[in-house]
């Protein structure tokens, strides 16, 4: 069995959906094969040279996670696009590129976070090429801890006001953008998460049936995940 989640955004604020993810960590993912985290694990991280107790709790964890046998991939999203090598070492998490294909059942299937799939929203494109930009990030690292935890609030801030202004549907992946990925990668499965809208989506590429899976996201009480056993993919919510 092979398992993927995606958009947790871990934060000392929501210690239940902390509490979820260390419980998910000691039980479901250690009967995994592998876990891939499809991005936003964090509500936002800084660099790698930043670990208060909280950050330093999750990676330890993870690393048990990974000690124990269950092979670990982590794949950056938009609130944590910052971490580095670093994290990847002490948590025992490969990193891997956006987008990245991989065989899943049986099948090349393209993994990526979700957010370069919303081309419609074109100040969000506009800020994702600059963040993902190592120049940028670079400079970013440089600034002193204190800017940077400053800026982490300021753009969260920011990001919250937009999208309360912000048409549903722009948030939203751009169904042409789906289709073009597919065609480049020459897969008809994608998975992928961000957008928090949970769905099976059956669609067709050059004339063939295709599907797109959609990981929703962890709140108080409920976790998203979807579980790979043999030739099957199942989008599932569960308890935490």
């Amino acid at each position: 069995m092979q398992l993927l989640i995606a958009d947790l955004h871990l934060h000392p604020s929501q210690p239940d959906i902390a509490k979820g993810f260390i419980d998910y960590l000691r039980g479901p993912a250690r009967e995994a094969s592998s876990l891939t985290i499809l991005g936003d694990l964090f509500e936002a991280w800084i660099g790698d040279d930043y670990r208060g107790d909280f950050e330093q709790q999750i990676i330890a964890e993870l690393k048990s996670c990974s000690a124990s046998g269950t092979r670990l991939a982590f794949m950056h999203g938009n609130r944590d696009f910052l971490i580095g090598e670093a994290f990847a070492a002490d948590s025992g998490c490969a990193l891997l590129e956006d987008p990245a294909v991989v065989e899943l059942a049986g099948q090349r299937v393209v993994l990526l976070h979700g957010d370069s799939l919303c081309t419609r929203d074109e100040a969000y494109m506009a800020f994702r090429q600059q963040a993902r930009n190592p120049a940028w990030q670079a400079q970013i690292l440089a600034m002193p801890v204190e800017e940077r935890l400053a800026l982490a609030g300021k753009l969260r801030e920011q990001s919250g006001e937009a999208n309360t202004n912000k048409a549903e549907d722009i948030m939203d992946v751009t169904p042409e953008a789906v289709v073009e990925l597919m065609q480049r990668h020459d897969v008809k499965i994608m998975i992928h998460g961000h957008t928090h809208r949970p769905a099976v989506h059956d669609l067709s590429v050059d004339g063939e049936p295709a599907t797109r899976y959609v990981l929703g996201d962890w709140r108080p009480g409920q976790g998203w995940q979807l579980r790979v056993e043999d030739d099957t993919l199942t989008l599932e919510s569960f308890a935490i």
